[in-house]
């Protein structure tokens, strides 16, 4: 078993993307045709988008979407850099919502939270040494 790619589900793939891309510094792989499905180059995997209607439609018993007015939900997309307060100060100017300032955690790892355009969360820290 090899792991592939992590999707998030959101309300505009497009955008979502070039929110990624401005964020994040990441690089636009792919975006169907139709618009509902894309992926950004993040290394051995891809970090892909689905529109909602579609998790819908996979997932005939529902789900919960996520939203930037409800608490985050219990999982996370994390970004290692070198450098957490340039990453998080981008990531605000391209429109992340805050949540945690850089900090150094007990361990030395630098550690910040935001939400990207859909609320899901975004860490970014220092790589663990």
């Amino acid at each position: 078993m090899k792991f592939a790619y992590t999707i998030l589900y959101v309300r505009d793939v497009a955008k979502s993307l070039a929110f990624y891309e401005a964020a994040f510094g990441l690089t636009r792989r792919f975006l169907h045709e139709s618009g509902t499905y894309g992926e950004l180059e993040t290394g051995a995997t891809t970090l892909s988008f689905a529109e909602v209607e579609l998790a819908r439609s996979n997932l005939p018993g529902g789900f919960e979407p996520t939203d930037r007015t409800r608490l985050p939900g219990a999982s996370e997309v994390g970004f290692t850099t070198d450098d957490v307060p340039a990453a998080y100060e981008r990531a605000l100017a391209a429109g992340a919502q805050a949540l945690t300032p850089p900090k150094t955690k007990p361990w030395g790892q630098v550690v910040a939270y935001v939400r990207d355009l859909d609320g899901h969360l975004v860490e970014l820290c220092t790589p663990m040494s």
